[in-house]
């Protein structure tokens, strides 16, 4: 048995997502005594490729030339697609973010077959089982590739990540992804970074989200303060989104980013079907509401009724004081 894990470079540096992907493919291949190649994507990539070694991939493929500066989805998918043929993989991992789900997608078409998305749980007996949520997350879908190689793309923060060893060095290969730049029909021409001051959603332990019970965008400062104090990323409902308060790639929802933390605090959010497919993952969900009868509290581990504007500044100020006894 042999697993590709494509690794999402973003800056030069390994997502935390990709880390988990390579992880379960790691565990997966010592339970079956197979191996695992890491496909690094993305220039530059020597700390990337410094980071994944350190997680006991048998080989790390790297394709990082000019061509992998900027990322293009025929681009990434051709230097996969090389990789999983050149180890003539049985299966291909990804992380199911924005990049991830792209690639692989684009990848397995090449391959004929198809992905089986955002996957929270897997077994492996003859043929790869995977669970997955569907009808936003109210019910799972019991899912099975009948083809190899077998394309998964796995929820983040959820396979846990596993511990590092700095003495382990793979085999690290170049790859030739077979594609040139005049065959390329999407280009990169300029990017513009928004510079965010909390954690990136998707990678987050713990998210503190913000709906329409804080009133306005004047107020939205009460979520980034305890977002601070806990290292957490923020998070918004879809209405606060949609009426401006603050940019869309902070929206957890159906139509937004899809987060799965340890820890997630909903304050002054009602808890529509739309932001419950968003979170309902999260292995520890506060919710903080006003009205008792709020959908939120019925996914709630812990709810807490009262007013966002007295709750917040007084759990914000705890929290505080006892991080700095």
């Amino acid at each position: 048995m042999s697993i590709a894990v494509f690794i999402e470079v973003r800056d030069g540096l390994a997502k935390k997502s990709s880390l988990e992907a390579l992880s379960e493919a790691r565990r997966w291949a010592d339970k079956k005594g197979g191996k695992v190649a890491a496909v690094v994507v993305g220039s530059p990539s020597n700390d990337a490729v410094q980071k994944v070694s350190g997680y006991k991939p048998d080989k790390v493929l790297v394709a990082d030339d000019a061509l992998f500066a900027n990322y293009s989805t025929q681009a990434y998918a051709a230097a996969f697609a090389a990789a999983i043929k050149q180890e003539n993989a049985e299966a291909a991992f990804a992380s199911a973010t924005a990049m991830g789900r792209e690639v692989i997608a684009r990848t397995a078409a090449k391959f004929q077959t198809s992905v089986l998305a955002d996957v929270t749980h897997m077994e492996w007996n003859g043929a790869l089982k995977a669970q997955r949520p569907v009808y936003s997350g109210k019910a799972y879908a019991d899912v099975q590739s009948g083809k190899t190689p077998v394309f998964v793309s796995l929820r983040p923060n959820v396979f846990p990540v596993a511990t590092p060893d700095s003495a382990f060095k793979p085999e690290v290969q170049k790859i030739d992804a077979g594609i040139t730049a005049d065959q390329i029909k999407a280009k990169v021409k300029e990017v513009h970074k928004t510079v965010s001051e909390t954690i990136e959603l998707s990678e987050a332990e713990i998210v503190v989200s913000g709906g329409r019970g804080l009133k306005g965008p004047e107020n939205f400062h009460l979520i980034k303060d305890l977002a601070q104090v806990l290292g957490a990323a923020m998070g918004a409902s879809r209405a606060v989104v949609d009426a401006g308060w603050v940019e869309h790639q902070f929206q957890v929802g159906q139509t937004g980013k899809v987060v799965s933390p340890t820890l997630y605090i909903a304050a002054g959010i009602s808890g529509a079907i739309q932001h419950l497919a968003g979170m309902s993952s999260s292995k520890y969900i506060v919710a903080i509401n006003k009205d008792p009868e709020a959908p939120i509290f019925k996914i709630a581990n812990y709810g807490i009724v009262g007013d966002v504007f007295q709750v917040l500044p007084a759990l914000t100020e705890e929290i505080k004081k006892l991080k700095s006894e």
